[in-house]
């Protein structure tokens, strides 16, 4: 039975939690906005000023608020301590506009949420789940409070963004990416659960601040690691046969590892890797409706060969097979450049992920290079001159005007995707990559950025994000039932975005941007939950279901920020 089935709630709601419990719990939690009749059913007189309000007269009050506040930061600080207190009038606060508040409590203003994490916490949200809680995992999970939970985000804040190891301090990924479930896909946040896997830290600033409300020991890693990883995936499975589990921000090694160890026995994905790519695949498909190239005449030059590069080159490479190109000539396409510069055959260091697309050993027999046992990204530019470039380094600036210069002999639209976040690590910014290409490339970007002004025309810059496809992901297993996460479905998540492209349907280049607005991400997500539930289907992961079926299970699965009327239960 498809997990919405399960999650429907008629109204009123049944609640057993009496008093100040009720009040305390986040999902719950109505404030003010109580009424009398509830009042007395659950003993709430004397815990409320007299006064009943409404959700909107709450979301007024706490905008003006807001609005108050002098930066952003300090936005994203009430904001949290709001959704600590009520849910229901957080995701009503941004539901007013999805453009304004999206970088408030996701990028950018994440990644400084992170840093100061220990600082700014105040009330307990999810699990910190400890390398010395080993052992005890199980036992853990198994709270009732937790019944029912169906998607997992979880993180051992092994690489933030592209700010490194923060420990525990990485628990604002998970909370941040359920908030993105609820806000952009419609999760119920009462199913969402964000776990931190405390394995240490090396990050030195941490072990040495007395704020840090983590395991101060340094990062556990290897067999100690694994197995740690491994009680707590068979906890979860024991517990929750049907849970999504979306891994965030692990290190690049370890990512790839587990994510190859568990994708075959649960529905696991790790979004770093799977929804990069899918967004970035999708933005593709809409750049080629724009002028790109054609899949088949692309060379795409990846800078970073970590986890998300990796995902981005298969997904690519299985889109080129898919369009009729041999697999052998589609890894050749793709040329991979990370610390020790060109990924090449016999190299040592080389990961599972990077294997498939090493070039050969040669390639630069006759290439004119200053270190032929190094070959730059500099180097490979000038004699790969690809159609694409993709940044995934974590490296601002690397981009520069003679790095982009050989784009421009080799393609009339080169496509340029500067994916690094926060803003500050990006390759390079929208307004330099047009000036440098005379306007000519199609640009995208992993933060956002305002339009750019280029020869009197406002450029649109599009923020390639994965939250064009995780929460349509999340919607997607709840109300399909699925039970695994496929390359097919990421492809077909790609297919989907690409479909829903403002490009596709302009009456010229450069009039329109590649991904929608983030005002249309609800809707884009039910596209994409929709094709990936026929593709789920298609592929066995998924059970039967008439599209009549398919569309009233996403209308059921689907969560709106409103007060229910409730009825006292016995706990």
């Amino acid at each position: 039975m498809p997990f919405s089935a399960r999650l429907s709630r008629t109204s009123p709601r049944k609640v057993s939690l009496h008093g100040r419990n009720l009040l305390e719990c986040p999902v719950l939690n109505k404030g003010n906005a109580f009424d009398m009749r509830e009042r007395d059913l659950f003993g709430l007189h004397g815990l409320l000023p007299a006064n009943v309000t409404t959700l909107e007269r709450q979301v007024a009050r706490a905008t003006r608020r807001l609005a108050a506040l002098p930066d952003n930061f300090s936005r994203h600080v009430a904001l949290r301590e709001i959704q600590d207190r009520n849910e229901t009038l957080f995701y009503a606060i941004i539901a007013q506009s999805l453009e304004h508040y999206l970088p408030i409590i996701y990028t950018p203003c994440i990644g400084r949420a992170c840093r100061q994490f220990s600082q700014i916490w105040t009330r307990p949200r999810g699990l910190f789940l400890s390398y010395e809680d080993r052992g005890r995992l199980a036992d853990i999970l198994s709270d009732p409070q937790w019944d029912d939970v169906h998607v997992i985000v979880a993180s051992d804040g092994g690489s933030i963004l592209g700010i490194g190891d923060q420990g525990a301090n990485g628990m604002g990924i998970p909370i941040g990416k359920l908030a993105l479930y609820t806000a952009c896909g419609g999760l119920d946040p009462a199913c969402a659960l964000p776990i931190e896997l405390d394995v240490g830290t090396d990050n030195a600033t941490l072990l040495e601040d007395p704020d840090y409300i983590g395991w101060r020991h340094p990062r556990v890693r290897g067999a100690e690691y694994d197995a740690f990883i491994a009680e707590f995936v068979e906890a979860v499975e024991a517990r929750w046969p049907h849970i999504a589990l979306h891994w965030e921000d692990l290190a690049g090694a370890d990512a790839l590892r587990i994510l190859h160890r568990y994708r075959g026995r649960m529905c696991t994905y790790n979004d770093d890797i799977q929804g990069t790519a899918g967004v970035t695949v999708g933005a593709l498909l809409a750049a080629i409706r724009a002028g790109a190239a054609p899949v088949a005449q692309q060379r795409i030059v990846i800078f970073g060969a970590g986890g998300a590069g990796c995902g981005i080159a298969d997904l690519l490479s299985r889109l080129m097979i898919a369009d009729g190109m041999d697999p052998q000539e589609a890894r050749r396409r793709f040329f991979m450049i990370d610390v020790d510069g060109l990924v090449r055959q016999g190299m040592a260091g080389i990961t599972d992920g990077q294997r498939p697309f090493a070039q050969p050993a040669d390639i630069a027999a006759e290439w004119h290079v200053r270190d032929p046992a190094h070959l730059s990204l500099a180097d490979v530019m000038a004699h790969v001159r690809p159609t694409m470039l993709i940044g995934t380094s974590g490296q601002g600036g690397a981009f520069t005007r003679d790095i982009i210069a050989p784009m421009i002999t080799g393609t009339s639209r080169p496509v340029i995707f500067a994916l690094s976040n926060p803003t500050a690590n990006i390759e390079a910014t929208p307004a330099d990559l047009l000036e440098w290409t005379d306007g000519r490339a199609i640009i995208g970007t992993g933060g956002p950025f305002a339009p750019v002004v280029f020869n009197g025309q406002e450029r649109p810059v599009d923020q390639i994000n994965n939250s064009y496809v995780f929460p349509g992901v999340g919607l997607a297993v709840v109300a399909g039932g699925i039970t695994r996460m496929t390359d097919g479905m990421f492809l077909a998540a790609a297919h989907a975005l690409a479909e829903r492209s403002p490009a596709a349907h302009a009456h010229g280049p450069d009039s329109a941007p590649l991904l929608p607005p983030v005002s249309e991400l609800p809707r884009v997500a039910v596209s994409v939950a929709r094709a990936l539930i026929r593709q789920g289907q298609a592929e066995g992961v998924a059970p039967p279901a008439t599209e009549a079926e398919t569309e009233t299970a996403l209308r059921n699965a689907t969560w709106t920020a409103r007060y229910q009327p409730y009825e006292k239960v016995d706990g």
